[in-house]
């Protein structure tokens, strides 16, 4: 775990870079979905983040899959509880043969030639496109937390 040593408050353009830096680095994040009778699921996976968009996949008969695919608002968190960075979107859902080409080539190329769209079981992809993203370390950092609103990036 990355633990920050600064004390000093970053600006809301600081926050903005730092949480772009570990998107663009990062290669888990923990992702929250709910189904309307089972209540909330949450499940870590690996995602590419294309500068634009979160993309993930699951087995698409995993309690992920069927919960996004009936209710697609879905939160993502990246996996540290001090330098927190928690993203809100809408999922949008791709079976692997159906995914872009070019976000399907570009996940296989990152995690290091694995590719759901030849696996034998069926994979689904998830696309999300942030809404709100929220980025603090520790408890200085709590007001001006909101880094992005409603899919704009804040100053």
């Amino acid at each position: 775990m990355r633990q920050a040593t600064e004390t000093t408050r970053r600006t809301t353009a600081e926050r903005r870079r730092d949480t772009l830096e570990r998107l663009g680095s990062e290669r888990d994040v923990w992702v929250s979905t709910s189904h309307p009778d089972h209540g909330p699921h949450q499940v870590p996976l690996w995602f590419r983040w294309d500068g634009r968009a979160v993309w993930m996949c699951t087995g698409a008969n995993s309690a992920t899959a069927r919960n996004a695919l009936k209710e697609p608002r879905v939160r993502l968190a990246l996996p540290d509880a001090y330098d927190v960075v928690l993203l809100q979107g809408v999922a949008t859902c791709y079976p692997a043969r159906d995914v872009p080409q070019d976000a399907a080539d570009a996940f296989a190329d990152r995690f290091g030639g694995w590719d759901p769209r030849t696996a034998d079981a069926p994979y689904l992809y998830l696309c999300v496109t942030p809404r709100t993203v929220r980025a603090w370390r520790g408890e200085a950092e709590l007001r001006g937390r909101v880094v992005m609103r409603d899919g704009a990036w804040l100053a």
